[in-house]
């Protein structure tokens, strides 16, 4: 037997109790005649001790210990004579009566400590030791509840948890693939699944009408810190419902998770149009956590003979209260934080209510009347600091976004540990591409259309294409998209509909998507679905920016795993089994 506790179970009533434990080495600390081991397993830690009085060949064992050896020890349990309240373990210890070096090691690279001394890329290489660490085993542990409490809480709802193919078609619409040549099927691929959504609906078709599956999903895409190429969602489809069932279920979903997981309590979660999302936040997934709501202000603002202003297509702001003592250096400094690459505005206007008067960096353009019409538009009032920007809309609307979160940080109105949800519906169901000239699918090709605007989509005009709203969803937290889904297109006819608009021929939709289109025509009941970024939300639930923390083997920015060197080249007689070619450089 290795051991009959773990490191992190024995307490003061397990002493003068004869234990076995097993774990690694964490340090070895030499007092005098005393020597103390702090002894590691995934459970926590517990202290050996040794002395003069143990047994010579025990003591010798205890000579050849390093950092990370593997041993099994053997001994009694007693009572400390200095405690240790920082952990659970801290009152008691181990008095050695034998230790076995099950394994030596190598000094580790960095230090397995909370506070690691190892740089991001070299604990990736060593990713199987970075995994020994604290916060990196809480993290993992902690997306374990999530999955388990995901499981608890639909199991409850019948949900059926059922796996899809890996291996499917490439449907190349949106992100890209990740290919798989076939070596029985030569100049033939498979694909892996960006999602399984096609999958699911064709489940519904099939009568199992409550879905789930926590699945590994892939897409070939540019890389930030809460993306990878693989990725996991939890994934859910519903038959014979409508909008409002997917949300009451699946609102209730994220209640259980706060609740379970965090002990975090909300009310029902509100609704925002997307339209109103994107007029007062600047984006379609708001913080609602503070207000500083975005203002449009042409209106108020154009002919004035301010040129920035009037050869604006569209001019806004934001008030941040408690703000009109930001010196001239703060405000150079805020004004080149929006001329950055990754905010992309022009300039910055600023009106300041002090006690002295209303003060601009526009003076010469506006009368003090004029500026208290503008900080009036916002509510401001004494104390207040308006920020404004100018330019395209689209562009100027989504530098607004990014300076209202920027000053929300500064001011700390985002507060770790508050949350706000909040369902974002009525998205446009299309996007109309200048460049391809053509419409492309907001969501997805399967997603309906509102009920009310199926006539225009049917039959409508390019406008009126444009006008067409969803039937879709997204489930947002504290500014960050957790999960979105749709009601599904389920006749035909719509679906054959939705691919004329998006450009598909009708041979090219049946060799994508024929073996769906064929499904409906047997029986497919109205169903709807949603998909939660697994590795996003466990990321939020432990208060990180970053989805990596969160699983096993991460790749790295790159899209790169530097522990196995991956991907990597294969050799030429795989190769030539795929009859695959690679170019030789010249």
């Amino acid at each position: 037997m290795y051991r009959t506790h773990t490191c992190g179970e024995l307490r003061l009533s397990h002493v003068s109790q004869k234990v076995t434990l097993a774990g690694w080495v964490q340090r070895v600390r030499k007092l005098g005649g005393m020597t103390f081991i702090d002894l590691r397993d995934r459970y926590g830690i517990t202290q050996l001790a040794v002395d003069e009085k143990n047994a010579e060949e025990v003591r010798a064992e205890v000579e050849k210990l390093g950092r990370e050896f593997v041993v099994k020890v053997e001994g009694k349990v007693v009572e400390r004579a200095s405690k240790n309240a920082k952990i659970p373990t801290g009152e008691v210890e181990i008095n050695i009566e034998k230790l076995t070096i099950l394994n030596a090691s190598d000094t580790p690279p960095f230090t397995i400590e909370d506070e690691s001394d190892g740089g991001e890329e070299l604990r990736a290489k060593y990713r199987y030791l970075d995994l020994r660490r604290n916060p990196v085993k809480n993290a993992l542990m902690l997306r374990h509840r999530v999955a388990q409490e995901t499981r608890r809480f639909l199991d409850a709802q019948d949900f059926l948890e059922i796996e899809t193919p890996f291996l499917i078609k490439s449907t190349p619409e949106g992100a890209r693939d990740f290919v798989v040549p076939s070596r029985v099927h030569h100049g033939e691929f498979y694909a892996l699944p960006q999602s399984p959504q096609t999958f699911k609906q064709l489940l519904m078709v099939a009568g199992y009408d409550r879905y789930f599956q926590i699945v590994r999903c892939f897409r070939d895409e540019d890389l930030r810190a809460d993306r990878q190429p693989e990725f996991t969602q939890i994934d859910c489809e519903m038959a014979f419902v409508e909008r409002q069932d997917i949300l009451d279920t699946f609102g209730g979903l994220m209640k259980h998770l706060f609740k379970n997981v965090l002990d975090v309590t909300f009310d029902n979660v509100p609704f925002m149009t997307y339209a109103d999302a994107m007029r007062d936040y600047g984006c379609d997934k708001p913080d609602i956590r503070f207000g500083m709501k975005i203002k449009e202000l042409n209106q108020l603002v154009q002919g004035k003979n301010f040129a920035v202003f009037d050869s604006a297509a569209y001019i806004g702001g934001i008030c941040a209260e408690g703000c009109a003592d930001y010196t001239r250096k703060q405000l150079d400094e805020l004004t080149e934080w929006v001329k950055r690459p990754q905010i992309g505005a022009k300039g910055l206007v600023y009106i300041r209510l002090t006690a002295e008067g209303v003060k601009s960096s526009v003076d010469k353009f506006y009368t003090p009347e004029e500026l208290q019409k503008i900080a009036a538009e916002f509510g401001a009032k004494q104390g207040d600091l308006i920020l404004i920007l100018a330019g395209a809309k689209k562009q100027t609307l989504n530098a607004l976004c990014e300076l209202r979160l920027e000053m929300g940080n500064r001011l700390g109105l985002r507060k770790r540990g508050e949350f706000a949800p909040l369902w974002v519906i009525d998205f446009p169901l299309l996007e109309w591409d200048d460049e391809t000239q053509r419409f492309y699918a907001m969501h997805h090709p399967f997603t309906s259309p509102q009920p009310e605007d199926m006539a225009k989509f049917m039959s409508g005009t390019k406008e009126e294409l444009e006008a067409v709203r969803a039937n879709a969803y997204d489930f947002v937290m504290n500014g960050v998209e957790l999960g979105g889904g749709s009601i599904r297109i389920f006749d035909a006819k719509i679906q054959q509909q939705m691919f004329k608009v998006l450009g598909f021929s009708a041979e090219d939709a049946e060799s994508r998507f024929g073996f769906l289109t064929n499904a409906f025509k047997f029986g497919a009941p109205p169903h709807g679905g949603i998909a939660f970024g697994f590795d996003r939300l466990c990321a939020m639930f432990g208060g990180s920016d970053s989805i990596r923390d969160y699983i096993a083997f991460p790749k790295n920015n790159a899209g790169r795993d530097v522990m196995i060197d991956s991907p990597s080249q294969i050799d030429d007689t795989q190769l030539k089994e795929l009859s695959i070619e690679i170019a030789k450089e010249k």
